[in-house]
């Protein structure tokens, strides 16, 4: 049975590279610094993330739905997976981000109605809105 390759060191928690391929069939290998690749970057929690996301292509109320999530919680983790594969984040982005996180918590909790969040939603959908 295979398993799958740590992604980081379980002494000091450095990410491990790759040194050795070898070939199943006549054992022939080859040593050297291979690149994992950007998915090499995601540790093990995110890429099975990734995997749901993708088998839900990309809906995010299909992932909530499969992993048992708020919306808010699936789009912060499939922000982290972008922030881990190399994609600045921009803090006006985030910022605004964070906003619409807090309205729909409210809805959800029904501490706003269905109104005011779409609302305080299309102010930010502006450029320069912004939410208290």
């Amino acid at each position: 049975m295979r398993r799958q390759a740590p992604s980081n060191c379980p002494v000091c928690n450095t990410t491990l590279r790759i040194a050795r391929l070898e070939c199943d069939d006549c054992h022939t290998a080859i040593e050297g610094d291979f690149d994992r690749g950007r998915l090499g970057r995601l540790s093990r929690e995110q890429l099975a993330f990734v995997e749901v996301f993708l088998d839900c292509r990309g809906k995010i109320k299909d992932v909530e739905q499969r992993l048992g999530l708020s919306y808010p919680t699936v789009v912060s983790r499939l922000e982290q997976v972008v922030h881990a594969l190399g994609a600045p984040i921009e803090a006006e982005a985030e910022t605004r981000s964070r906003r619409v996180d807090a309205v729909l918590e409210s809805l959800s909790r029904g501490e706003l109605t269905p109104a005011e969040a779409a609302e305080r939603l299309r102010t930010l959908r502006s450029p320069g809105g912004s939410s208290g």
